[in-house]
């Protein structure tokens, strides 16, 4: 089951999706809303916090959930402020039933990764590509448009035709032909 706690959050938050399954997962934190009681509306406890990446939006609630559940953070870059273990570059991670392969894609932020399952088609993209062909911005701090299209096209390498269900950082889920939506991000990205 992969759930999206944020859903219907008023203010400033990223998605955060609670993958159960053998692993109980947090994918991110979010910020500004009480992800503890949103989390034990599913399950009593969480085996873990994975990071996309580590803004502010996506980690705010990170204190609420290690105090609370008392998990270690797993993220690219453990030497930023609450990862507690890094996940490399093609590093396999257990999310719910399935392991998932993480894929460094900066652009956005230095320590940003996706992690994709080819064995259930699930895509976590973060804040790298959106429903409808949107992408991160790259306006930020360590933000980088051409390393951005280039991440864009390292995830098109990476998923396959198997991709079915893909969970963004913003906004809605894509549960129809989700490589299209990242097509369409890696267009959208070069022309701006």
């Amino acid at each position: 089951m992969i759930q999206n706690l944020a859903a219907g959050q008023a203010g400033m938050t990223s998605n955060v999706f609670l993958v159960d399954g053998e692993r109980t997962v947090l994918v991110d934190v979010g910020m500004q809303f009480d992800v503890v009681s949103e989390t034990r509306e599913y399950v009593d406890d969480i085996d873990a916090v994975v990071l996309t990446h580590t803004h502010p939006d996506h980690i705010g609630n990170l204190g609420d959930v290690t105090d609370t559940f008392g998990v270690d953070v797993w993220g690219f870059d453990p030497g930023q402020p609450g990862v507690d273990y890094e996940i490399g570059d093609n590093e396999q991670v257990k999310l719910g039933d399935h392991s998932y392969e993480a894929i460094h894609t900066p652009g956005h932020k230095n320590d940003h990764i996706c992690l994709y399952s080819p064995a259930s088609g699930v895509l976590f993209a973060g804040d790298l590509v959106f429903a409808n062909g949107g992408f991160g911005r790259t306006d930020l701090e360590e933000g980088n448009r051409e390393v951005l299209i280039d991440s864009i096209q390292r995830l098109l390498d990476a998923v396959d035709e198997n991709c079915s269900e893909m969970y963004t950082g913003h906004g809605p889920s894509v549960t129809t032909n989700p490589v299209q939506d990242i097509e369409l991000a890696f267009q959208a990205a070069q022309m701006q």
